[in-house]
């Protein structure tokens, strides 16, 4: 840190006022603010819009996820570190040269951190929200993927229909009356589209799994993020819509995780 930077705010002042503020790792906060800060000026600006409760990404620009550093813009969600399971057990499933769909994409994070670990990957994603396509093209791009604005499959090219391996679609689960029992970083700072899942927390989980079949390849896989109380019903609608499911979980990262598989002899023709 430079003489001038320490002079105007010292480390110490900006971990307490962190702190005060009620940042739980006020200490790790206070070294990524003051290494992305370009002046004094900048780290005290920078200092005030996280001690006013705006979310950490938003305030620096980026979230780590999977070892990446991902642009994250104002008002677009933020990938959390649980979801860091899914894409791992999609890169399990994969094979080199996968076509990979991200859906409600909203950075582009899962669809990158996949096409950086899988070899020669084909990646989509696709977003509703403006503001969503706009931050995940710099993060799909960087990848050398696709992004598209539109709802859910709308946008995608008639292409991909019975060719995609991977579909990844971290749908949001968060029934509407629990809105309001949100930290107040995420329901006041990040798009409602992005969170709201409906009545029961699973409408647009619903909606992608009723069309999948026609979008995977025989053997592809759907992958979603749910909750541990949510997961049945999820089995449930996957089944329902001809994917084999099964239920994977991971304690430390406190992630739930359903797989729908397309039978790799399914005669289902993408309509």
């Amino acid at each position: 840190m430079c003489s001038s930077l320490s002079s105007a705010l010292s480390p110490s002042t900006v971990v307490t006022r962190l702190r005060a503020a009620g940042c739980v790792f006020a200490e790790d906060e206070a070294e990524l603010l003051i290494s992305a800060a370009q002046s004094p000026d900048a780290l005290a600006a920078m200092v005030e819009r996280r001690v006013v409760g705006l979310p950490l990404e938003h305030v620096i620009g980026w979230a780590e996820f999977c070892g990446l550093r991902i642009a994250v813009d104002a008002g677009v969600f933020v990938p959390r570190r649980r979801t860091e399971f899914l894409v791992a057990e999609a890169a399990a499933l994969a094979r080199p040269g996968a076509v990979v769909v991200d859906l409600c994409c909203g950075s582009g994070a899962l669809g990158a951190a996949l096409a950086t670990a899988l070899e020669g990957a084909e990646l989509h994603a696709a977003d509703i929200d403006p503001a969503a396509v706009r931050c995940a093209r710099r993060n799909v791009g960087a990848v050398d993927g696709q992004v598209y604005e539109g709802d859910l499959y709308e946008p995608l090219p008639d292409a991909l229909r019975g060719r995609v391996d991977v579909l990844l679609a971290n749908t949001p689960y968060v029934p509407t009356e629990e809105i309001g029992l949100l930290p107040a970083e995420a329901r006041i700072h990040e798009a409602r589209v992005a969170l709201d899942g409906g009545l029961d927390g699973l409408d647009v989980q619903r909606r992608v799994a009723a069309a999948a079949a026609q979008w995977l390849a025989p053997g592809g896989h759907l992958l979603v993020e749910t909750s541990e109380r949510q997961a049945p019903v999820t089995v449930e609608t996957f089944a329902g819509n001809g994917l084999i499911p099964r239920v994977v979980t991971s304690d430390e990262l406190y992630a739930t995780v359903v797989v729908g598989t397309r039978p790799a002899g399914d005669p289902h023709a993408p309509e």
